[in-house]
């Protein structure tokens, strides 16, 4: 379904070369001042800004069409539309029965009997996740104002030496190909307790939301992965009277939040669409194809993922907050 949430509601709809992408939110209070250029700041972040990204220009202005009256939310369900006006549909007519290697192209050919329409990956597409940044700005006015999120690109191409990067996206642009990229986000000012024993632990909520973001590969809170070559003394957070003295829990102990900032980190792929030559299947003639994909795509789109990450806590965290 494209509906996640309970206290908050977040449903999503259109499709990447559809006429429109949008959101409904639900659960959203009523008399929280909400106005279009609440949006521009978290837009302009997910937009492309370099060589590097998609050339798809798109304006991207949320066009408001419910739950707010005079500046204000009405405790109705808000409606957010974003036009899309910048469609190239004619760069996909070659990928209409060679699915791309990487995409969602062959599964939902599969799943919907061949009526899926995968013109720049449909409801698959990065370009969905405009709709759960506008989520996350609504949510973070929803949020107490104390929380504090921070995000950014922290490897790219398996190394966090910055220097480097420029290099390595000239070097994969160049040879047609593409990089992926690691995202830390953390949040502070959490208070202890959110989140509920075992199905919606606040990891597993976070995770709900962040696996729903195209592209993640994977997630870790705190220590991560490296904790599991760590003594329990090593990674063990000890108490003090403010709460944890360190953070390998990532500020999560028992699915419940501890008073710790959240830290996570998210592993994003590699840019599936590349010019660079590889192998499908024809599903017409059941012959093995060579596939290039030409087009508008980022050579690392998660460059442009920080800001969507952020969203992704900030719609968790409002569903996790109860009154």
């Amino acid at each position: 379904m494209n509906t996640f949430g309970n206290n908050y509601r977040v449903s999503v709809f259109g499709a990447s070369h559809g006429a429109v992408v949008g959101v409904l939110l639900d659960g959203v209070p009523a008399g929280i001042a909400l106005s279009e250029a609440d949006f521009e700041a978290d837009l302009k972040r997910r937009a492309p800004s370099s060589i590097y990204e998609t050339a798809r220009r798109e304006e991207d202005k949320p066009l408001i069409l419910s739950g707010v009256y005079n500046g204000y939310t009405t405790g109705a369900p808000i409606c957010i539309e974003f036009r899309n006006s910048d469609q190239h549909s004619s760069d996909y007519k070659a990928f209409a029965h060679t699915p791309r290697p990487g995409t969602a192209d062959y599964p939902a050919m599969v799943k919907y009997d061949g009526y899926a329409d995968l013109r720049g990956s449909g409801p698959f597409s990065g370009r969905m996740t405009l709709a759960m940044v506008a989520a996350g700005v609504v949510a973070k006015k929803i949020l107490p104002q104390e929380l504090a999120f921070k995000s950014e690109v922290v490897e790219l191409g398996g190394t966090s030496d910055r220097s480097l990067w420029e290099g390595l996206l000239d070097g994969a642009r160049k040879d047609g190909d593409s990089l992926g990229a690691v995202v830390s986000c953390t949040v502070e000012g959490v208070p202890v307790g959110l989140g509920e024993p075992f199905w919606d632990s606040c990891e597993s909520v976070l995770a709900h939301l962040i696996f729903s973001i195209p592209g993640v590969r994977g997630l870790e809170f705190g220590d991560g992965f490296r904790a599991s070559a760590m003594r329990g003394s090593e990674h063990n957070d000890p108490i003090g009277p403010l709460g944890p003295l360190k953070n390998g829990s990532g500020g999560i102990n028992g699915g419940l939040t501890n008073g710790a900032a959240l830290s996570l980190r998210v592993a994003f792929k590699p840019t599936s669409s590349i010019s660079k030559v590889q192998n499908t299947l024809n599903l017409q003639t059941h012959q093995r194809e060579d596939l290039s994909v030409r087009g508008r795509h980022d050579v690392c789109f998660a460059l442009r993922c920080p800001v969507i990450v952020e969203a992704a806590c900030a719609i968790a965290l409002a569903e996790l907050f109860k009154d």
